[in-house]
């Protein structure tokens, strides 16, 4: 049985379009799973414009925020039935023996490879998944809602995990695309007075962030960096697809403050990093997630503690890729969702 999907073919721009593909062979210890939803990241994006830093094995089917139904289960699989509706995680390929996969640091893994760019994503009908990924979708929550479970899972790690957010705290959010409205609301749940900052052409994902309660600022956020005690703020998460933020970052926190780095940026730097030690700022960088942080997420989304709908800007059939995929990169929208069904 062939399937429709959206492939990444080759490392030139523009190389993403509708193929068939056959439905996947799962081995013994890999489910079936027919998609439900599936979100548009922008590391999708980066595969299409062709500006992306990370190896990719072409041709690709492109989509790693998913949740759907279990079709078919390997013989070695005891603790899934069919039917049952999951999300997965991103980390398709690891070595198991590793010493970062045995401490559950499988999403350090050098040999890790992800759905979407290092083996076939969820832009189809039917994607192949090792139980091991799977996590049970609570009942009360939508498959839209939870097909978004990864980038809250991004967002959980680098505030919750790798941050050090504490109540009272001012943090400074840069880039208001998915990672960094989903960052300001963890920091949000952490207590911290939080301000995200974009640009002038930001202004519709901006208008969504404000309803999460944290303040927008345009441009320059230096006057609500120094407010308090002219020192800086506390923490600045560095959300933006960009290197050149992180020259922000420095301006903004305070002397032994904490800069967390989620965004991916190929370009080089090209500044002086003497602030960062004239300072003693502690810099982070914080990639993927695990297990645990996953069913810290399902558990917030399920309670209504941490709500994705504002940032969802759209459903669009498999074969509308192109057009949410543009939502998206214009800033029209936050978050488009493809439904391959």
């Amino acid at each position: 049985m062939n399937s429709i999907a959206v492939v990444n073919f080759a490392p030139k721009k523009g190389s993403v379009e509708i193929r068939e593909i056959t439905r996947p062979a799962i081995s013994d210890d890999e489910v079936l799973l027919e998609v439900v939803n599936v979100g548009v990241c922008g590391s999708d994006l980066h595969q299409w414009t062709a500006d992306h830093s990370w190896p990719v094995n072409y041709p690709v089917v492109l989509g790693h925020e998913f949740g759907g139904h279990i079709a078919e289960i390997g013989k070695g699989i005891k603790d899934w039935k069919e039917g049952d509706a999951v999300v997965s995680e991103t980390a398709a390929v690891i070595n198991a023996q590793s010493p970062l996969s045995r401490q559950g640091l499988y999403n350090l893994d050098p040999d890790r490879k992800g759905f979407g760019y290092g083996v076939n994503g969820a832009m189809t009908r039917f994607v192949k998944v090792p139980a091991r990924c799977l996590h049970k979708i609570p009942e009360n929550l939508s498959f839209e809602q939870a097909c978004l479970t990864e980038p809250c899972s991004v967002a959980y790690n680098a505030v919750i995990t790798n941050s050090k957010i504490r109540p009272g705290d001012r943090v400074i959010v840069i880039g208001p695309g998915t990672i960094g409205i989903l960052c300001a609301a963890m920091a949000q749940l952490c207590g911290a007075h939080v301000a995200l900052v974009g640009l002038k052409k930001d202004a519709e994902r901006l208008s969504i962030a404000k309803q999460y309660g944290c303040d927008i600022i345009v441009d320059d956020a230096t006057q609500w960096a120094l407010e308090q005690d002219g020192l800086g703020v506390d923490c600045v998460i560095d959300a933006a697809g960009v290197s050149e933020t992180l020259k922000l970052a420095l301006k903004w926190v305070r002397p032994n403050g904490h800069i967390t780095k989620v965004g991916w940026g190929p370009q080089p730097f090209n500044h002086s990093l003497d602030a960062l030690v004239q300072k003693n700022v502690t810099l982070q960088g914080s990639f993927s997630h695990n297990w645990p942080v996953w069913e810290k997420v399902l558990s917030l989304l399920a309670t209504g503690r941490l709500d994705v709908r504002p940032i969802i800007g759209g459903i669009w059939p498999l074969e509308q890729w192109n057009e949410a995929f543009e939502a998206m990169h214009s800033g029209k929208v936050v978050k488009s969702i493809l439904k391959p069904n």
